[in-house]
């Protein structure tokens, strides 16, 4: 568990009110459903970039930190990841 939160003693919800941002009621039955939808989510993770149901390769490479910074940068004045930007200056590269 994070350290941000600290978890506290178990409460019953349909006892205790406990209300949402908006002010919505939580009951047990409610927080029972948030629970599993948010479990159903925690294991989609991202996008395969090879294909559906395919596990996406990872390459891994060591750089000087200057090289890390302007890359970081570059990637920020695009609008883009990191990532995005090697793998398109890799396909540039291997395409040439």
């Amino acid at each position: 568990m994070s350290r941000k939160y600290v978890a506290g003693p178990d409460i019953d919800l349909d006892v205790e009110i406990v209300k949402d941002n908006k002010g919505r009621r939580i009951t047990e039955r409610r927080a029972q459903a948030i629970a599993g939808e948010t479990l159903a989510k925690a294991g989609v993770g991202r996008p395969s970039l090879t294909g559906p149901g395919t596990h996406s390769p990872e390459i891994k490479a060591r750089v000087p930190a200057e090289l890390r910074d302007r890359l970081a940068a570059a990637a920020r004045d695009r609008g883009t990841t990191t990532s995005t930007l090697i793998r398109e200056a890799l396909e540039r590269y291997l395409a040439s």
